[in-house]
């Protein structure tokens, strides 16, 4: 007789599962740039994963299961973007471009949804703390930041342009 410890199904068995992509909380505000960038990665998504066809290898599997995987959480963040107008010139907000001045050096960022985020290209989401606080602000303004009374003064504010 065989002992059951040695016995195994196939290695799947002990692999850890693949879990769907967390969709972060709160609303998916978007501008027209940002949808148009969730509607162009379903697209591109789309196309890999009709050309995974059957994958024959495990490999190839784990690529198409990826595929799908990501397509499933792009659709779901195309399904639920709000599009959102930038507000009035001279205020702050989401869709603004924002020249500011903070601890003596001046910057500019625009206020972007979290799917369209690059800090490192100056696009800030609007939930992040140096958006959150100069949301509603209209230029000439001094708002609060990281603990430091008027710590930012915002020096222009307007629609981030196409």
């Amino acid at each position: 007789m065989v002992s059951v410890a040695f016995r195994r199904e196939s290695d799947d068995e002990h692999k850890e599962p693949r879990f769907e992509l967390p969709l972060p909380p709160g609303p998916n505000l978007v501008t027209a740039r940002g949808l148009a960038a969730i509607g162009d990665m379903v697209e591109r998504l789309e196309r890999a994963v009709a050309a995974h066809g059957e994958p024959t290898d495990d490999a190839a599997r784990a690529a198409r299961d990826d595929d799908q995987r990501s397509l499933r959480y792009w659709r779901t963040r195309l399904a639920t973007a709000r599009l959102t107008a930038a507000p009035a010139e001279g205020v702050a907000g989401f869709g603004a471009r924002v020249r500011f001045s903070l601890a003596g050096r001046e910057r500019m960022i625009d206020i972007v949804g979290g799917d369209e985020a690059d800090p490192a290209a100056d696009r800030i989401a609007f939930f992040a703390p140096l958006a959150r606080a100069m949301m509603g602000a209209e230029v000439g303004e001094r708002v609060d930041f990281n603990g430091k009374v008027e710590a930012i003064e915002v020096l222009a504010a307007e629609p981030i342009p196409e």
